[in-house]
């Protein structure tokens, strides 16, 4: 019955530690973003915690909580976090035992290499769930049976660590998670301090009469103190140490297992569709296509100068990241969808053919397991790619929402977007003349692009340089042959070069811009079937503007006539020779000239010496600025008692010393932790050390207390030296990490000796 109280206070333990792993699940959500991840985080949780209530109630060993633990998972694992291999709902099966065994051991990896959110796709539920019911069995555990309870706050901030660390580059609620967490660990740490103080007290009263306030007060006060002192220090150095905008996270350094920079470019290889044996065979059959709508390839945003490739992972790790795809991701837009069914014909290679902006990919045939584990996807750009490569007779439906396009007139009222894109080359001074001439008055970003599109459509003729086809027109886009395309009287290429040439005319402009590589066929109906040739291969372009995200815009000229090119150079005109006398004869202008003077040429040596001594100021600095901000709550409460012990040291008057003196040993004795009885007079307080020492010095202060004559100095400098003496003989025997934590204790601070910290002494 006597642990009734202590049994109750420590089942209330669970309270914070079930808003903690709340927060936890919190931070899981943008990973799985479905309801099938509050089933299993509840189930987790909630499992967990129940044998770790269990355990402790029967005092169960490590090794059975283990052996309960593991049970469970196999138990409730399948039906809680592979709900796909579970017999009726809720018994497992063989297969979904051995796909949560697979999720227990490669679900981490995969985690970090797949679209988010990923939803209850495969087994990749395992991961949060075993990691839940692990941290809930240990808190719990913890919390019940642990000296110190509040310990079992570690295992839930664990899994909230985790779930940031394997989490989507974009923070959701990471001030609600993250000051939810400060505050229910500060608080259940003072509640279990405060219980296990309870017993402890300073004395009752001091010399005036007065209560003093309560440890747990003083606790509360000193720890405001320090909060207070930190958080001005932490700011005070957020300036020079502040942390970088971007957030990293796991899938930032993972390795991912398709680059696409290994890949040739899609654009390099645009006239290959165009040849006499591929122009016109079919290469893909698409059922439900849009009219007018276009099928993507590839999209390309990283231009070197040479090559439009896909990604750029040393720029923006979302450039050049394609991971797995979980199935369905994002919402149908309410009648706004497309539905496609695709089957590959002549087309071959690792890009995926869609559309728009992909939603959901279902493959079809013998291969379709073995096409679907290597789906890749790039959901920053909406390139897809296929590990195993897409050939002949592979089959799909995909269902996606269709691209934003813009008119030249709607154009204009765009301004540009805040997209970020690899950097480019510069472009070729041709082609900023032509820019330059087709802007006219021209005003605002949207005027200007739709103006350098309308100057490339009027001014272009498209020719692709095949077979007998004049006038010849080299390909590639580097930026030598985007310069040839400007340099002439007449401006010769096919949509290769006039993408590339819309997508650097719109970086100039301020427009974030990509290239799409893909099919535009000549005629598309949403119930017919299309067949797509080689020869509608087409290229545009993609600009990102603030309204509507990001626009496709097609650059390319009309195929039409390609007139004579007008000779560069007119006939030089012969006139007759007119007598000119010679001129006077005038001193060569080279023999008074004066050898340059080089000596301002030099290169300036710079002090090497004095910048490696700055860099290692700096960084020194650095270094005892961090170092002074973790120091700085241990370094006030030194301060503090310091100051305390001066103040009573040299209080004016010996009987102000003498009780100044016995004050400072009463707090160093509850600072060692000795349990003072409550309202303890001098000796019992001095029985409770148990030294002899002690005990002379209690009857020496209540003498002069007591006494109706005034102490001597004397007296006073005795009972300071018997101080000093007692400080030792209370180390003495302690380990030195048992010294310093006496030492930062704060349990004599707060009340009374706060309020002596911030007096002013008076004037004798």
């Amino acid at each position: 019955m006597r642990r009734t109280p202590r049994a109750a206070a420590r089942f209330l333990g669970l309270v914070p530690l079930a808003a903690l792993f709340a927060l936890a699940a919190l931070a899981w959500w943008p990973v799985y973003g479905s309801p099938a991840f509050v089933v299993a985080a509840t189930g987790a949780v909630v499992l967990g915690t129940a044998i770790g209530v269990v355990g402790a109630w029967r005092r169960w060993p490590s090794w059975l909580l283990g052996l309960s633990t593991v049970g469970a998972i196999a138990v409730t694992g399948v039906p809680l976090a592979v709900p796909g291999g579970a017999v009726a709902g809720v018994l497992p099966s063989l297969d979904g035992l051995r796909r949560l065994a697979t999720g227990v051991v490669t679900g981490w990896r995969q985690l970090l290499t797949i679209t988010l959110p990923v939803g209850d796709y495969q087994e990749l539920l395992v991961s949060a769930f075993v990691l839940l019911l692990l941290a809930a069995v240990v808190a719990s555990s913890v919390a019940l049976r642990g000296r110190y309870p509040e310990l079992g706050s570690v295992p839930p901030l664990v899994a909230l660590l985790a779930g940031v660390a394997f989490g989507p580059r974009t923070a959701e609620l990471p001030v609600l998670v993250g000051v939810g967490a400060l505050v229910t660990c500060v608080a259940w740490s003072a509640a279990a301090r405060r219980g296990r103080r309870r017993g402890t007290r300073a004395a009752a009263r001091d010399a005036s009469g007065r209560l003093r306030l309560g440890v747990g007060v003083r606790s509360a006060l000193a720890g405001v103190l320090v909060l207070a002192v930190t958080g001005a220090a932490g700011a005070a150095a957020a300036g020079v140490l502040a942390p970088p905008s971007d957030r990293h996270v796991l899938r930032d350094v993972v390795v991912q297992p398709f680059d696409p920079r290994t890949e040739p470019s899609p654009l390099a290889g645009f006239r290959r569709y165009l040849r006499a044996d591929r122009v016109d065979e079919v290469m893909l059959r698409v059922t439900g296509l849009p009219e007018g709508a276009r099928i993507r390839i590839a999209t390309l945003d990283s231009y070197d100068g040479v090559v439009f490739a896909a990604g750029s992972g040393d720029v923006d790790p979302a450039s050049g990241s394609f991971v797995r795809f979980p199935g369905r991701v994002g919402a149908a837009d309410a009648g706004g969808d497309t539905r496609l069914r695709v089957t590959v014909e002549g087309y071959r290679g690792v890009w995926v053919p869609t559309v728009g902006e992909l939603h959901d990919i279902a493959f079809l045939g013998d291969r379709a397991a073995m096409l679907d584990d290597g789906f890749r996807l790039n959901d920053a750009t909406g390139t897809a790619a296929e590990l195993a490569g897409v050939e002949h007779g592979t089959s799909y439906l995909l269902e996606a929402s269709g691209p934003v396009t813009s008119s030249l007139e709607g154009l204009a009222d765009e301004v540009p977007g805040g997209a970020e894109v690899p950097r480019r080359a510069e472009p070729p001074e041709a082609l900023v003349r032509a820019l330059d001439g087709y802007l006219g008055d021209a005003a605002s970003p949207g005027e200007q692009l739709a103006a350098a599109i309308r100057g490339l459509r009027s001014e272009g003729y498209i020719s692709h340089g095949l077979g007998a086809e004049e006038p010849p027109s080299r390909s590639g886009h580097s930026l030598d042959r985007i310069g040839e395309l400007f340099a002439g009287t007449r401006m010769v290429g096919d949509a290769e070069q006039y993408a590339v040439a819309a997508a650097l005319m719109a970086t100039r402009l301020g427009f974030p811009s990509r290239v799409v590589v893909g099919f535009a066929p000549s005629s598309a109906g949403t119930d017919a079937e299309t067949l797509v040739r080689g020869s509608d291969i087409s290229a545009w372009i993609e600009v990102d503007t603030a309204q509507n995200g990001w626009v496709a815009i097609d650059p390319v000229p009309e195929s039409r006539p390609i007139p004579e090119e007008e000779p560069q150079e007119p006939t030089p005109v012969t006139r007759p020779e007119s007598i000119v006398p010679p001129p006077a004869d005038r001193p060569d202008p080279r023999d008074a000239q004066t050898d340059p003077d080089t000596a301002s040429e030099q290169p300036i040596d710079h002090d090497t010496t004095l910048e490696t001594l700055l860099g290692v100021l700096r960084t020194t600095a650095l270094v005892l600025l961090g170092l002074l901000v973790l120091l700085a709550p241990f370094l006030l409460i030194l301060l503090a008692k310091a100051r305390r012990r001066r103040l009573r040291a040299t209080a004016p008057g010996s009987l102000a010393r003498i009780r100044g003196g016995w004050d400072e040993f009463a707090d160093l004795v509850v600072d060692h932790g000795l349990p003072v009885p409550a309202a303890a007079t001098r000796t019992e307080f001095a029985a409770v050390v148990g030294t002899l020492p002690s005990r002379v010095l209690a009857a020496v202060v209540d003498r002069a207390v007591f006494s109706p004559e005034a102490p001597s100095e004397a007296d006073a400098e005795r009972v300071w030296r018997a101080v000093g003496e007692l400080r030792h003989a209370l180390d003495a025997g302690r380990t030195r990490r048992a010294q310093w934590r006496a030492r930062l204790s704060v349990r004599s601070l707060g009340g009374g000796s706060a309020r002596m910290l911030l007096r002013r002494r008076s004037v004798s």
